[in-house]
């Protein structure tokens, strides 16, 4: 497709803008780290939440979401529990709320509030760093490899090569595309720091909903629901399913059967348990130290991270997924001819580009395709925003230049953000496509986080040494362990993965001493979690007899459950609109309205009574002293 003068001016006003936005916060977030990495803690919730929507509304992962709603129809509904998605459930019912009142900077900063400063909290300390930064390089790298297969359709090279002074081999013009613009939201993102993201956010956020109401009333106008029935296998548009996944495209697209066993999700029921499993734990280990760790720390207060976190299913869910299901909807009645005639050389993942191309007029073209260049840059800006922070903040501070002035912590920022986008560039020249980087970072890397990171809320004894060893074992084996399953869906070795890591964990707690009382007894007051603290509660209210223990656990669990089908709920509301479902869509408005009663009567109001209760505690406790005693 070649787009038109309006589309490629559309689009260029766009990033000039995004640019402009980054030179006019550059004076405010240059002030200090707080400033640049967390927006000085002055945001409303409504827009971190906003801003950590658009940076989920990311261009590979809508790709290959476009990809999922084609060929499992509504089933695709369950696919993403592979990150989970439901992780923001656990957030808002209670994690984020734990976070936030740490009250610091980063994960790795956290991770003092909870080991200490002993030996095993500095290795604790390093061992996070480097897991942020190696998921840090490897989202990057996954958003490098869509934005330039995107573009590529867009911009032909054969005319953008009359305006550039070099040549390019035809495999590397995708890599060409996305130096680009990973460029511009680097630039973007080391001048403005946070609030730079959030704004350039608000704005990004906007041309995607718009962008996402436009495709989805384009299929609606386009397509039929007698139309869609004749391209679709029976069960597609029902998102229940039996033992297996009981789709058989075999008649209308049998290159879709080949997908279906290539992704190995044929035994659905199997597959639908591993993923609630992992993603219960992995959601209970709470967020990775990555953006949406950094948007909850950069949140006011505890209870508005709570509010951020639960904002961003509502906010983002319906525009994406309305975007989504009408790329999907179009591209099975006018692409599916095509794509029986390619057979085997079939790309789903330009099903995207490909529907932008044939459907959307002169104009609406640039808009939208802003709109999904916001989405990468919204995603990549976050990205790049979190990697300094660890870096600069829990590196270059404590071991290179303990004294360096404000300006200078800035100016480190600058040349680690471009650093960063220099490494996961080279690193994505050597990945094959978007599904594999997904797959290893959400079931791999992943797999080796959870055991150290979810008994560091619930098990007092777990110390620094053992979780320095736990993610040690499962970053190393999430990086041997593929070796030896080269042809397995990594959710199927996640188990694997996690013994291997919760034996480390194990062994490096037990072999060592614990963390020293004062720092668990400041903890467990400031933090307040439930689980298996009973020793280091017991001491904390003896030594305060105002402290109470946390007994929300079977309220929390009840309240996660109801707002995972809530959230659910939010998903298909809009695929059920796109294909024109009346009385299914009926049903979940229903089943959306009661789940919202239920979570504001049973988390809201008693989160907004606790809030008011722990601020009163905490007024009378002089923690911040004893914190500063135990840096000494």
């Amino acid at each position: 497709m070649k787009l038109q003068l309006v589309d490629v001016l559309i689009i260029a006003a766009y990033l000039v803008i995004m640019i402009v936005i980054g030179l006019l916060l550059k004076k405010k977030a240059s002030k200090n780290l707080d400033s640049y990495f967390l927006g000085g803690k002055t945001l409303p919730f409504y827009m971190l939440g906003l801003s950590n929507a658009s940076g989920m509304f990311d261009i590979s992962g809508t790709m290959w979401m476009v990809y999922l709603a084609f060929v499992y129809g509504l089933k695709s509904l369950w696919i993403p529990w592979l990150w989970p998605v439901f992780n923001q459930i656990f957030l808002m019912i209670y994690l984020s709320v734990w976070l936030r009142r740490s009250n610091v900077l980063t994960g790795a900063e956290w991770i003092r509030t909870r080991f200490g400063y002993g030996r095993g909290a500095n290795l604790s300390h390093t061992i996070v760093v480097l897991y942020a930064v190696i998921g840090v390089l490897g989202f990057l790298s996954y958003g490098f490899i869509g934005i330039g297969k995107f573009m590529e359709i867009f911009f032909p090279w054969e005319v953008v090569s009359q305006y550039v002074p070099f040549d390019v081999a035809p495999q590397y013009v995708p890599h060409v595309y996305g130096i680009f613009f990973t460029t511009i939201a680097t630039l973007y993102v080391m001048l403005g720091g946070m609030l730079s993201i959030v704004w350039t956010d608000v704005v990004q956020f906007g041309i995607m909903t718009v962008a996402g109401v436009v495709i989805a009333v384009i299929a609606m106008t386009n397509v039929t629901p007698e139309m869609l029935a004749a391209h679709v296998p029976a069960g597609w548009d029902s998102p229940f399913f039996g033992w297996t996944l009981d789709l058989d495209w075999s008649n209308l697209l049998p290159v879709a059967m080949d997908k279906i066993a290539a992704d190995q999700y044929s035994l659905f029921t199997i597959f639908v348990m591993m993923m609630l499993f992992k993603g219960v734990f992995l959601s209970m280990a709470g967020p990775a130290p990555n953006y949406d760790m950094q948007k909850i720390l950069a949140c006011k207060s505890p209870k508005e991270a709570a509010l951020m976190s639960g904002s961003v299913p509502v906010i983002l869910l319906i525009p994406r997924y309305l975007m989504i299901m009408g790329f999907g909807v179009l591209a099975i009645v006018f692409f599916s001819e095509d794509f029986r005639a390619m057979g085997s050389a079939v790309d789903f993942e330009t099903i995207l580009p490909r529907a932008i191309g044939q459907f959307v007029p002169v104009g609406l073209a640039g808009l939208l395709l802003a709109g999904l260049l916001a989405a990468f840059m919204s995603t990549f800006a976050s990205t790049v925003n979190a990697a300094p922070a660890y870096l600069v903040n829990d590196v270059y501070l404590k071991y290179i230049n303990p004294k360096a002035s404000a300006q200078t912590q800035i100016r480190a920022s600058y040349l680690i953000s471009a650093l960063v986008v220099v490494i996961s560039t080279v690193i994505g020249f050597f990945v094959l496509n978007i599904n594999s980087v997904l797959q290893w970072i959400v079931s791999a890397l992943y797999g080796g986080y959870i055991a150290a990171n979810f008994l560091k809320w619930h098990w007092w004894r777990f110390n620094g040494t053992g979780y320095f060893w736990g993610m040690l074992a499962g970053i190393l084996a999430a990086m041997v362990v593929p070796l030896f399953f080269p042809n397995t869906l990594p959710l199927y070795y996640f188990p694997v993965l996690m013994v291997i890591s919760f034996v480390g964990c194990i062994i490096g707690t037990l072999l060592s001493a614990p963390t020293d009382e004062k720092t668990l007894i400041n903890f467990y007051i400031r933090v307040r979690p439930w689980g298996f603290w009973g020793p280091v509660a017991r001491k904390a209210m003896e030594k305060y007899p105002q402290v109470t223990r946390n007994r929300n656990f079977k309220r929390d669990m009840f309240n996660v459950a109801v707002g995972i089908i809530w959230q659910s709920c939010l998903t298909i509301i809009p695929m059920y609109i796109v294909i024109k479902e009346g009385f299914p869509l009926f049903t979940s408005i229903v089943i959306l309205v009661i789940t919202t009663l239920i979570l504001k009567k049973n988390w809201y109001d008693k989160m907004d009574r606790e809030e008011k209760e722990y601020n009163a505690l905490m007024s009378t406790l002089d923690l911040d002293k004893e914190d500063s005693e135990l840096v000494k």
